[in-house]
């Protein structure tokens, strides 16, 4: 087989087995730090056929005529590692911590959802001190909401945001102000629990959210990136 050719299939390798690293953890073909490794394993072949397919550009040697096929490596192979180098990226940055809130003294306690979470998830009944100072110096925008609704015209409100996130709704008291869903992620189908709080404000309402991981020491910033979305969502 030409080396360009080679290449080229070494950088399909590397795309399907970023694509099999969260199917394959979505549907419970194996435990999820097998599908971190099946991501790592995908950015080391796509930046090994990149480095190739550069190699065969830039070296009249290498290219043989080539040219094209490694320019489609060096491209594909960029984008293969792209993903993965930006997920290793935010776990090297954030704090690994995986569960978030808008208030970091008080956060919104979960009840329907405790069950669901099962033995083995993360405990979402203490939250300490050290997490909350590194949600504050992380993500310091992460704040309460405040809405000039009364609590059961802010309670609809958001419910109505709720659904549109495409979570799963599982409880909504409206006389505690609660709700709680079941957020999905995309890529690897991890469950994350979502609890929203509804106080009275003034001549309004604060909303307060909640989001913890069920699996991992860090969300890489996913909990937030949900919370920062919700709230959007509220104000508009």
């Amino acid at each position: 087989m030409k080396l360009s050719h080679l290449t080229l299939a070494v950088t399909l390798l590397g795309g399907m087995t970023m694509f099999v690293s969260g199917s394959g953890t979505r549907f419970g073909l194996w435990p999820f730090p097998v599908g971190f490794q099946l991501l790592t394993w995908a950015a080391f072949l796509g930046l090994a056929a990149a480095a190739v397919g550069l190699a065969g550009l830039l070296l009249p040697k290498l290219r043989g005529g080539q040219s094209g096929v490694f320019a489609v490596s060096l491209v594909l192979g960029l984008a293969v590692a792209a993903i993965p180098a930006y997920w290793l990226q935010q776990a090297r940055t954030l704090p690994a911590i995986h569960d978030i809130s808008t208030d970091a003294g008080d956060p919104p306690a979960f009840a329907a959802a405790l069950a669901r979470r099962g033995e083995t998830a993360n405990p979402v009944i203490d939250r300490s001190m050290e997490v909350a100072e590194a949600q504050r110096l992380a993500y310091p925008d992460i704040q309460p909401l405040t809405v000039p609704l009364a609590p059961p015209a802010a309670f609809a409100r958001a419910v109505t945001a709720a659904k549109g996130m495409g979570w799963e709704l599982i409880a909504q008291d409206e006389a505690a102000g609660r709700i709680e869903a079941t957020a999905t992620t995309m890529w690897f189908g991890f469950k994350d629990d979502v609890v929203v709080r509804i106080t009275p404000s003034g001549g309004g309402s604060r909303i307060d959210v909640r989001s913890v991981s069920r699996v991992g020491v860090s969300d890489v910033g996913a909990n937030a990136k949900r919370i920062r979305a919700y709230l959007a969502k509220l104000r508009r």
